[in-house]
């Protein structure tokens, strides 16, 4: 995709200097471990968002260690509430949850609901399968203690940005799979899913924020040694799923210059053609991230609203009791 900066929305295209923050970041392990640390010092345990209850809990691995997870839940809330497994972005390599806070904060703004946000395993420390099997584990904790959350137990819903999108279509998958735990919504925003880098917008695409050359090096520490191989499962690359049956009803959004274009629309087409409610709209002129960046632009505002409208829909709409215990 060749770079013009014409294309970008005019007022986003003003701040495309905050669009060469991440790249900046994004140039070996050293220096993204050092943000990682850095970011942990400034947000680690601190909650920005009013009339909220914010905690933080610790719960066992499946390997006996300790996984951080979030809990953000409205003061005045009464009654059994929609649940969201909240799952943060960074190209699987950087962040923490409360990095996306804003996210969070306008979750709780449109409905009262519990979110759930993971400080899943970062890929530069620890590569696939390490960040699934967290997200999976937090999930599993949030059907387990449904009734101590004041979750609704048939209201489970999953989501995230990037490769937290990524994570969230890669968990929707493992748990059809599974068939242990039944999903009502997913909310995979401009998902990180396919590792290959074949689409035409995967491909020299230099726009802000988000690049081919990042996201290489992004699935190369996300994959390890798998890494351009055929061994890729699609529970690390969800594009490479080819029966989208029997998944929950997914909303996302995208920019039409940013390299997830091509793969997050073929993901909403095959979860279409296999029956599934999907609701997708693709905002021209935007790149990765721009709901964030421009997040006081009028396009920036319209994704954000399509976004929680959808998100209310969801919450009036969608049911999935959960599958009884396995004898």
């Amino acid at each position: 995709m060749k770079y013009d900066e014409s294309l970008i929305d005019p007022e986003i295209r003003k701040l495309k200097i905050l669009g060469k923050m991440l790249p900046a970041v994004f140039t070996n392990t050293r220096t993204i471990k050092l943000f990682n640390k850095l970011d942990s010092i400034m947000l680690q345990g601190k909650c920005k968002i009013e009339n909220v209850i914010y905690e933080q809990r610790w719960i066992t691995r499946k390997d006996g260690k300790r996984l951080r997870i979030c809990i953000y839940k409205p003061k005045n809330a009464t009654g059994n509430l929609p649940g969201l497994l909240w799952i943060h972005g960074g190209g699987y390599a950087i962040g923490l949850p409360e990095m996306d806070q804003k996210f969070i904060s306008n979750f709780l703004e449109t409905a009262d609901c519990v979110i759930v946000a993971p400080d899943y395993r970062l890929s530069v420390s620890e590569p696939y399968p390490a960040a699934l099997d967290d997200c999976y584990a937090a999930l599993l904790w949030m059907k387990h203690n449904t009734e101590k959350l004041g979750i609704r137990s048939n209201q489970i819903m999953v989501g995230g940005e990037s490769a937290g999108g990524g994570l969230a279509a890669a968990l929707t998958l493992y748990v059809r799979d599974k068939g242990n735990v039944n999903i009502s919504f997913q909310i995979p925003l401009y998902p990180m899913i396919d590792d290959r880098m074949i689409t035409k917008s995967s491909q020299n695409n230099y726009y802000p924020v988000w690049n081919s050359k990042m996201n290489y090096k992004g699935w190369s520490y996300y994959l390890g040694s798998m890494f351009q191989t055929n061994d890729v499962p699609k529970y690390a690359a969800p594009a490479r799923e080819t029966d989208y049956s029997n998944l929950p009803p997914a909303c996302t959004f995208i920019g039409s210059l940013e390299p997830f274009r091509d793969e997050a629309i073929a993901y909403i087409e095959g979860l279409k053609e296999a029956g599934v409610d999907t609701f997708f709209h693709e905002y021209q002129g935007c790149y990765h991230g721009f709901d964030k960046i421009g997040e006081d632009s009028k396009i920036g505002r319209e994704a954000t609203r399509f976004l929680l409208d959808t998100f209310k829909y969801a919450i009036e709409n969608y049911f999935s009791e959960q599958p009884p215990k396995k004898k």
